[in-house]
């Protein structure tokens, strides 16, 4: 189920360096998906809001901009080049509804008493396992079903496993047991993919946490509220010295700004469906399957 108060505007060339996704509530209002989207859709029955950064089966790295102001999404870049992910036979992309819940943040000066890494400087990632594939954008209602920890050059990088609570399948999967009970092999594949998706571009395999154990519901929920806390901390810190863009339209916040404040962020940036999208460059190197021996 997609959060319908929320509403997209994709600006800059599509597949380039300017390109951006912009988020808008209700009124019509510009807002940051990382700040103003609360982390609960219904938190008497622990219903969540996840911010959608990379449909299933697409290859861009798609990432919420934390660092500028409304954190649009933006696609990582390396090298000044646009970044994408390989295919490692027999994956295509990314298997999941790939994205982030809003008001969470892996603090990078905390070491995780379960991992003994600090955190990655980002909001919490989250992997959504339904059948629907999502639109970029979208703010999705789910539940957190476990979650499993990649050790990424020495910082936790934990990915919260969840359920669109509008699936099919929603009412039956309420724990990590039973996603192998109703999707047989998903979590083998899912720790497969985050161990060898870099392997393409000469890195190593990835290390996991736990030997890529996924750690129940639970778990994962107090996880996910302990960054929820971080997230709390970082706003409650004044002056912000951590490079991070945290203003907001939120009332009361010490970091709100007002709508019109927000105007000129957006003027001079073209909206995506007047200018023509860029090429993507090496797209034979995107479609290809790279086949992997560990």
């Amino acid at each position: 189920m997609a959060n319908t108060a929320y509403t997209i505007e994709e600006r800059g060339a599509r597949n380039s360096l300017d390109y951006r996704v912009y988020f808008k509530d209700a009124s019509g209002n510009a807002i940051s998906p990382w700040h103003d989207i609360p982390l609960f859709a219904d938190q008497a029955k622990k219903i969540y809001n996840m911010v959608v950064e990379i449909p299933r089966w697409t290859n861009a790295k798609m990432e919420i901009a934390t660092a500028e102001p409304l954190n649009p999404i933006k696609q990582d870049v390396k090298k000044g080049a646009l970044r994408y992910v390989r295919n490692p036979f027999p994956h295509k992309g990314y298997i999941w509804n790939y994205g982030a819940f809003p008001q969470t943040w892996e603090d990078p000066s905390h070491i995780d008493p379960a991992t003994n890494a600090k955190g990655d400087n980002d909001p919490i990632d989250v992997l959504e396992i339904g059948q629907r594939v999502a639109a970029r954008g979208d703010v999705l209602q789910v539940k957190i079903l476990g979650t499993i920890a990649l050790i990424d050059e020495g910082e936790t990088d934990w990915k919260v496993i969840t359920i669109n609570v509008a699936d099919p399948l929603a009412e039956q999967l309420n724990d990590i047991e039973d996603v192998e009970k109703f999707m047989p092999g998903f979590l083998r594949a899912t720790v497969e993919w985050f161990k060898i998706y870099k392997i393409p571009d000469g890195k190593p395999a990835n290390e996991f946490a736990f030997n890529g154990e996924a750690k129940n519901r639970e778990f994962a929920e107090k996880v996910v509220e302990e960054t929820a806390n971080f997230w709390k901390a970082l706003h409650a810190k004044s002056p912000n010295d951590s490079g991070l863009d945290v203003k907001n339209l939120s009332a009361g916040n010490a970091n709100s700004i007002k709508a019109e404040d927000v105007k000129p962020i957006l003027e001079g940036k073209p909206l995506s469906s007047t200018v023509a999208a860029q090429p993507i460059a090496d797209q034979s190197a995107i479609d290809k399957w790279y086949y992997i021996k560990l």
